[in-house]
């Protein structure tokens, strides 16, 4: 199953596709390294007007009802904390070249040439990572190349169950081992320099007056919560019915367990990383999380 085909690309995990950070996967990845529609549905929900309901009159002794907690108006974790923004970033269209070198001089030239998709860095990554707790987080949006290779099985190779072979964990190794090469103060220094170029980027998906940082933590708390599978995961492969013959087959992978499943685009991946890859990747969320929760609610929230 090729990474190169998620949830709205094509069918993969019902990977339907394969889907970070990742960071993370992938996509929480570029976060570390320093760092449309299905939004659409959710904030329609968020602002629809609620149904007024009926004033009911209370009895003269009934205690009086507590008073509602107001919306949060701020940031839940500011990201000033950290380090203060960069004076002079350039416009989110023209941002690429500036930040291409703030990741290059914390990852090196040649995980930067190797990992990274250099165009639309900013957007991809917001993008990517308000997916992963989705059901479809399109790889095309990813900020991070695909893993190599295609995606490894064994048992029959026509039809029924079969488990994903140990030797696919081998895929995801190299990103793996980037994401816990990075020091996450580092990281998250680079981050808030940049930060203002993520939050327009949040802003512009439709989220006005929501921050990317509580977001982000958000996503990783979700995928912090991911299963531990410990004993081979089963997959089965979905038959599509057409003219024409599909030429990458392996995309057309779904989990025989539906609780697996069921699971979201990002945790999913994880899952498929391996278990020690899995443990790794949760380990270098872990870290980056402590850096960037610097509201004291988030900070007791981490799982």
């Amino acid at each position: 199953m090729s990474d190169a085909d998620t949830p709205r690309d094509a069918p993969e995990f019902r990977p339907r596709r394969e889907t970070p950070m990742g960071t993370i996967i992938g996509l929480v990845l570029v976060v570390l390294a320093a760092a449309y529609f299905g939004w659409r549905w959710y904030q329609q929900q968020q602002l629809a007007p609620l149904p007024t309901a009926p004033v009911a009159v209370a009895p003269n002794d009934a205690p009086p009802e507590p008073p509602k907690a107001e919306e949060p108006t701020g940031p839940q974790n500011p990201v000033e904390a950290l380090a203060p923004p960069e004076a002079a970033l350039p416009a989110l269209a023209s941002s690429d070249a500036r930040v291409m070198k703030a990741i290059t001089e914390l990852l090196g030239g040649k995980a930067v040439a190797a990992y990274l998709q250099p165009d639309g860095v900013v957007r991809r990554f917001v993008a990517t990572v308000d997916n992963l707790p989705r059901e479809q987080a399109p790889a095309s949006k990813w900020p991070v190349r695909p893993a190599p290779q295609r995606f490894i099985t064994e048992g029959p190779p026509q039809g029924g169950v079969q488990t994903i072979a140990a030797n696919n964990a081998a895929r995801y190794n190299g990103i793996v081992m980037l994401a816990g090469s990075v020091d996450p103060a580092r990281a998250a220094a680079v981050y808030a320099r940049l930060y203002p170029l993520f939050q327009q980027a949040y802003e512009e998906l439709g989220y006005p007056g929501r921050y990317f940082n509580d977001r982000f933590i958000a996503v990783i708390d979700h995928l912090l919560q991911a299963p531990e599978p410990t004993g081979p995961v089963q997959v089965k492969l979905v038959e599509v019915k057409g003219d024409i013959p599909s030429q990458r087959p392996w995309v057309r992978y779904e989990y025989a367990d539906p609780k697996l499943e069921s699971l979201s685009a990002g945790q999913k991946i994880l899952v498929r990383m391996g278990p020690d890859n899995e443990r790794k990747m949760k380990a270098s969320l872990r870290g980056f999380r402590e850096r960037i929760a610097t509201g004291d609610i988030a900070k007791k929230k981490q799982p």
